[in-house]
């Protein structure tokens, strides 16, 4: 997620994600060896990689010194357990487990049997798309973001796929430019009237294989473990679980006050 969100701040500018512009920084060891980094795209939560102890406490006291605050923290289960942690400290602020999620890579894409064809999506779709963007961020609680740039983006590099049934689109899947040979699958979304029939299966499994065409080497998706047919559906198409994230909100009011 690091690096396709760095991706996007380069071709877009730095506003990419919202009106605040990005804060991002990196973590060296004595010797000078990069060994941590992180990115903050407001109104979003802040993104970790993987970085030693020192450097998630010394991050915390770094952005609370600074008057950073961001509304949480997304990175691997350890790590952003210990953020919070550390941020709390730092800025007596509590924090609760907003959503687990887990990261899977592709190993060969099984598509499956599911009526209906992939194509791109084309700027005469941008209504229905910002529609089902939007339509998306209601259901999963996501914070507010202005999704129009994003959508417009996506459309001009052929990032969005659509999956038609008798000439109804009726399912989306995106993914990301490709980035040191890596391509994340996002978003993935079928609107509530065109569920259960394997479309938003079809439209991953699509665009998966679009990737590997397209010359990437990792191609990656993250799923909601609260949402146990999804995870059943990417391991179904050719996915393989890889590694479990959590994505942690925190309180907007100090303990106590």
């Amino acid at each position: 997620m690091l690096i396709t969100v760095v991706e996007a701040l380069r071709v877009r500018g730095p506003a990419a994600y919202g009106d605040a512009p990005a804060v991002m920084g990196t973590w060296s060891t004595a010797s000078g060896c990069v060994a941590g980094a992180f990115v903050h795209t407001p109104p979003f939560p802040l993104l970790l990689s993987v970085m030693p102890g020192q450097a998630v406490a010394e991050l915390a006291e770094t952005l609370a010194a600074d008057g950073r605050r961001p509304p949480g923290v997304t990175g691997r289960h350890e790590l952003a357990e210990a953020f919070a942690a550390e941020w709390r400290i730092a800025t007596g602020v509590d924090f609760r487990i907003w959503e687990r999620r887990r990261l899977y890579r592709l190993e060969k894409v099984e598509p499956p049997d599911t009526p209906g064809r992939a194509r791109l999506a084309r700027p005469a779709d941008r209504d229905l798309l910002l529609g089902w963007y939007y339509d998306a961020e209601r259901e999963i609680r996501e914070r507010p973001g202005d999704h129009d740039a994003a959508v417009d983006d996506r459309i001009a590099y052929g990032g969005l796929t659509i999956w038609e049934r008798d000439g109804i689109p009726v399912a989306l899947a995106g993914r990301t430019r490709m980035v040191a040979g890596m391509v994340r699958i996002a978003p993935v979304y079928t609107p509530s009237e065109h569920r259960r029939h394997g479309y938003g299966a079809a439209a991953t499994a699509a665009v998966s294989q679009a990737a590997v065409d397209a010359g990437a080497e990792e191609v990656v998706v993250f799923a909601d473990l609260a949402n146990p047919g999804s995870n059943t559906i990417h391991r179904r198409i050719g996915y393989q679980p890889l590694d479990d994230y959590l994505v942690i909100s925190f309180g907007s009011t100090r303990r106590g006050g």
